[in-house]
């Protein structure tokens, strides 16, 4: 593969810094240049912010222009989204001022199930670490500026790791949890094309929630930074934090329940609910 090139001008909703650092993924790494460089699928990216251009270059399966638009989400109008989630109250409008540039990436389904699995009471610089040494380990290398840098692993790939090989990439309790899923997926318990295709977004949920160790927070990540279903509002404790702050004022942020949460979402945010998270989660964890 050659190296290539694409410059995106005069772009709109489009910072990296936003985009990589929302906590939708955790594959791409920022440079010395305040550039970041990224593996997903069998693509290696770097991003650059130059003035209102951006600029693509790596090591890409296909053309990069095609597989940009795609996986940044390029086609969808972040700006419409923007203005109309402005509008709900002046709370979201300064969570959107703050993280202006978010995108909800396209992400591989399998990749961001196991991620997700791996991130469950975890911290980002740890679950980068096991996801990069479960790629370096099972993945396929891909050399590019004198660098290696490795796939995520696909089922196949995965499948040959034993729970004691989980064990010794420091995924602590959750290699049994890796290891069932990677079995449920190979003997065709589950499919991924079956979930893509699914339109009942809660049809695919309670399916999510079938495999180990995956709860309703994981499973609605998995919905929102893969399947794009909007509508579904992840909950963390940042997430708790300001919406407690913001709308329901409990002196005991814990007792506030999920579905008080997730009521106050629909309610709200509607069908745009998962990207009024993504402005107000940002907002509340990085200022």
């Amino acid at each position: 593969m050659k190296e290539q090139q694409y410059i995106l001008e005069n772009v709109k909703s489009f910072e990296p810094k936003h985009i990589f650092e929302c906590g939708q993924c955790f594959r791409w790494n920022k440079e010395e240049d305040t550039s970041y460089t990224g593996v997903f699928k069998n693509n290696v990216l770097n991003v650059k912010k130059d003035g209102n251009n951006i600029i693509f270059k790596g090591i890409c399966e296909g053309n990069i222009d095609e597989i940009c638009k795609e996986y940044f989400d390029l086609e969808t109008n972040y700006e419409e989204i923007k203005k109309k989630l402005s509008n709900i109250d002046e709370y979201l409008e300064t969570s959107i001022n703050y993280g202006e540039g978010i995108r909800i990436l396209n992400q591989d389904l399998w990749e961001t199930i196991i991620s997700f699995e791996i991130s469950a009471n975890n911290n980002i610089p740890r679950i980068k670490g096991i996801i990069e040494r479960i790629s370096k380990k099972y993945g396929n290398e891909i050399k590019w500026n004198e660098k290696s840098y490795y796939t995520f692993p696909n089922i196949e790939e995965l499948s040959k790791a034993s729970i004691e090989d989980l064990r010794a990439l420091g995924l602590g309790f959750r290699d049994k949890r890796i290891y069932e899923t990677t079995q449920i997926f190979l003997n065709g318990e589950m499919n991924l094309e079956e979930l893509k295709n699914e339109k009942d977004t809660e049809k695919v949920r309670e399916k999510l929630l079938t495999l180990p160790g995956i709860g309703p927070k994981v499973a609605d990540c998995i919905l929102l930074f893969s399947l794009k279903r909007y509508e579904v509002f992840p909950i963390d404790v940042w997430v708790r934090r300001v919406m407690n702050d913001l709308y329901i004022h409990n002196q005991d942020e814990e007792k506030v329940s999920k579905k008080d949460l997730q009521k106050l979402a629909k309610d709200k945010y509607s069908s745009l609910a998962g990207l009024a998270q993504q402005y107000l989660f940002y907002w509340k964890r990085d200022a």
